[in-house]
């Protein structure tokens, strides 16, 4: 199984901004930690970070071809904005969760509204760092129930 990692504008700066929504974890050391979950789970995980919308888009869409099974999406400030990553998502069809390590129902209007979250399967936020984490958790077992569903229809 593959699980592919993305992260939005302005994750590379966690450690070094607003510690109060986002603590003081730094991106590697959050991924570092995936990758040892994923590695208790017996999956491949990846990790692809960009300030750029254009480019979450194309990673979604390699990911339709790679073989990927499923996405860990955190768009960051692009959630509230961006119509391209939800049509991204939706056309790419690999099951992806919504993370936000802030919860962004508790923070200002504009950020309670998500534009990617409907083409997701979940939405996982407030928990900090601990939201990689539980979204792999529940996405490899989500996908893992549709394998075995899909078997038992064969």
């Amino acid at each position: 199984m593959k699980i592919l990692v993305i992260n939005g504008p302005n994750m590379q700066l966690l450690g070094h901004r607003k510690a109060e929504f986002y603590g003081v974890q730094t991106l590697p050391e959050i991924e570092t930690g995936l990758q040892a979950t994923a590695a208790e789970l017996g999956v491949e995980i990846s990790f692809f970070q960009s300030n750029h919308e254009g480019g979450i888009c194309d990673a979604i869409a390699e990911a339709m071809s790679d073989g990927t099974d499923g996405i860990i999406i955190n768009p960051a400030a692009y959630t509230h904005t961006s119509i391209a990553i939800h049509d991204a998502l939706e056309a790419a069809l690999i099951p992806a969760i919504e993370v936000h390590m802030s919860n962004i129902q508790a923070r200002d209007d504009y950020r309670k509204q998500s534009m990617t979250a409907s083409v997701c399967i979940a939405q996982i936020c407030g928990l900090g760092a601990d939201v990689y984490e539980w979204a792999l958790r529940a996405l490899v077992r989500n996908l893992n129930r549709q394998t075995k569903t899909t078997s038992r229809k064969s």
